[in-house]
Parts: C-alpha cells; sequence; structure tokens
C-alpha cells in the first residue's frame, strides 16, 4: 500500500500570499468546520433527517480550490457538498435552512443534504449518485467555450472546478469527460478528493493504479498529486490550472490526498477504519496547520484569530435560528419547481 500521509508538515512559502489572504483562507475553513459540527449536533437532535455527509477533515481542499476562482467561475459538487457551496459564497442561513428542508432554503427545501444548489451563485449541485456531478461540470465548462468561440463574448471564460471521491475515479463518467475536456480543450478542473474510503473500502484496495493522478495522461492533461491537508498548496496548483484554463490550454487533474474525520455519514458508525490511521491524519488537521503557520510567521496573532472563530460561531449560530424559525414547504406546492417556470 502506497503512504499517504509522508507530506512534510510545513508550507513552502508563497511570496504572493498576503495576511489578508490567509484570514480569508483561515475563515473560509473555520466557517466549514463549524457549520458541520452545528449540522452533527441538529441531526442527533432530529432536526434533520436522510443521510448527512460531513466534510470534516477536508476544509483544506474546497478552500484551497474555490477561493482561487472568481464568482463568475463555476462549482460542482458531490453528496458531500455542505462546504463547497459555503467557499463558494452561498449563505450559511440558506444552506443551514435547505438542511432542515425548509422554505428558505437555497433549494427551497426540496434538495436537503445531497442536492445544495445555487443558480446565483454559480454553485451547479450536489449529486447522491457518485459520478453524476462529472458530466453536468464538463456541460458547464463546454458552454462557456461556446460562449466565447461562437457568441464571441467579451468576458473572460469561466472555468469550472468539478469535485468528486476516490471511489468515482473508477467510474465510466470520469474517463469519458476527461476523454472530452482534452478533446474540446474545456476550461475545466477535475478535483479528486482522494480522502482514502468510498463508503467503507479502502482505495487502496478498489483500484489496481491507487495513484489517481498517473490516469490524466491517458488523455493528455497534466495530472498533479498535491497534499489535501495543506491549503496553500492547494491553492497554487489550483491557481496554476485556472491559469492553463483561461488561456485556452484546456483541462487539469488535480488529486488532492486528504481524509475525512468522522464516519462515511452520520449513520455510519466507522467502525471499518483502524484508530491508528485516523489519528495519523487527524495529527495533521489542516485548520490547526494553518493557524500555526499565520501566528508562527506573524501574519496575524491569535487574539484576531479567535475574533474570526467567534464571528464564525455567531454566523453559525444565526443560520440555525434562521433555519428553525423559516417555514415548511407549502404541500400545495408539491409540484412546484418540477420544471423551469417560463
Amino acid at each position: 500500500m502506497k503512504e499517504n500521509i509522508a507530506f512534510p508538515i510545513v508550507y513552502q512559502q508563497d511570496e504572493q500570499i498576503t495576511s489578508e489572504n490567509l484570514v480569508q483562507l483561515y475563515k473560509d475553513m473555520i466557517l466549514g468546520r463549524s457549520f458541520e459540527d452545528m449540522c452533527a449536533q441538529m441531526y442527533y437532535r432530529g432536526k434533520m433527517f436522510g443521510f448527512v455527509h460531513l466534510y470534516n477533515g477536508q476544509e483544506a481542499v474546497s478552500t484551497g480550490v474555490i477561493k482561487a476562482l472568481d464568482s463568475n467561475d463555476y462549482v460542482c459538487s458531490t453528496y458531500r457538498d455542505h462546504v463547497h457551496a459555503l467557499s463558494k459564497g452561498v449563505p450559511a442561513n440558506e444552506v443551514m435552512a435547505e438542511l432542515f428542508g425548509k422554505e428558505t432554503g437555497c433549494s427551497k427545501g426540496r434538495g436537503g443534504s445531497m442536492h445544495i444548489f445555487s443558480s446565483q451563485h454559480n454553485f451547479l449541485g450536489g449529486f447522491a449518485f457518485i459520478g453524476e456531478g462529472i458530466p453536468v461540470a464538463t456541460g458547464a465548462a463546454f458552454q462557456s467555450i461556446y460562449q466565447k468561440q461562437v457568441l464571441k463574448s467579451k468576458e473572460k471564460i469561466a472555468v469550472t472546478a468539478c469535485f468528486f471521491g476516490d471511489g468515482t475515479s473508477n467510474n465510466g463518467q470520469f474517463f469519458e469527460c476527461l476523454n472530452m475536456a482534452v478533446l474540446w480543450k474545456l476550461p475545466i478542473i477535475f478535483v479528486v478528493e482522494n480522502n482514502q474510503w468510498a463508503i467503507g473500502m479502502a482505495h487502496h484496495r478498489s483500484a489496481s493504479t491507487p495513484e489517481i493522478y498517473k490516469k490524466a495522461e491517458v488523455f493528455g492533461l497534466p495530472g498533479i498529486e498535491v497534499d489535501g491537508m495543506d491549503v496553500l498548496a492547494i491553492r497554487k496548483v489550483t491557481l496554476e490550472a485556472v491559469k492553463r484554463a483561461r488561456s485556452g490550454e484546456g483541462p487539469t487533474l488535480i488529486e488532492a490526498l486528504t481524509y475525512r474525520f468522522r464516519g462515511h455519514s452520520l449513520a455510519d458508525p466507522d467502525e471499518l477504519r483502524s484508530r491508528d490511521e485516523k489519528e495519523a491524519w487527524i495529527a495533521r488537521d489542516p485548520i490547526k496547520r494553518l493557524h500555526n503557520y499565520i501566528i508562527d510567521n506573524q501574519f496575524s496573532n491569535r487574539e484576531a484569530l479567535l475574533k474570526v472563530e467567534n464571528d464564525v460561531k455567531a454566523e453559525i449560530e444565526e443560520a440555525v435560528k434562521f433555519a428553525i424559525s423559516s417555514p415548511e414547504p407549502d404541500v400545495q406546492d408539491l409540484h412546484k419547481y418540477l420544471f423551469a417556470d417560463r
């Protein structure tokens, strides 16, 4: 088995990064972690129903990729989609209300945990079936090229970031869309969040070639392996991929080696993974690493970061109040939103 936790603990100095950038990244990661922790509380208190898949431990991937995009760029997620939506700018109030099944949710309470969506923020949704988002993201990237080459848009090319897990990389949609993206030089970034486990199957037991980034070679696009617990490393490779996509050079495949700190879902007792494995990855918590980097390099101080944490805590508490006080969907609107209004 390939050892995936041997990355260096220290960050490489990024001369272009500013204290403002770092604090923004830290706040976004804290927002994601705090939101998911609150989701766990609400789920076990019976406020949320169905399957809820949390993102704890993987925050560096969402933040590192999405915060390197522009507001007009697109993001397509998986069923583990809450934090991607938050990073893309969907308000915590709307995401929490959606999880509560309320009319004020970003999907009007019809989607729930696995179907977060916001056209306003170019967030193309979460998908309950693995791999289903990849063709949607590929279509979004195709329309970006169509807008530019056929409709002669003066705007810069919009890039699409497509997130999926290691288990998805063995599905047909993955290979088909990689081929199509290279063939048409689509402005898309395929982001594999390799958290080592597809539900209860260890990745190295399900793939003949565990190094997913190497699959890019077959189709002729760059394949990059990056430490998924290092937000600055992810940000760096994403900025390069975005530049490549906007300049018309086509797609990039990024494999981020990360780990989910909780079970597959909140209904998962998480008994299959060893304690040693969990502890080894938890010791590399991406939020703690960024916190220490900011302090050690004097980009900010503990008091300022504590204020960020408290501000986020207040935002999450407000989101819960908003969700609880929001109205349920009206039963008379059962068939509403099935089709686009004309």
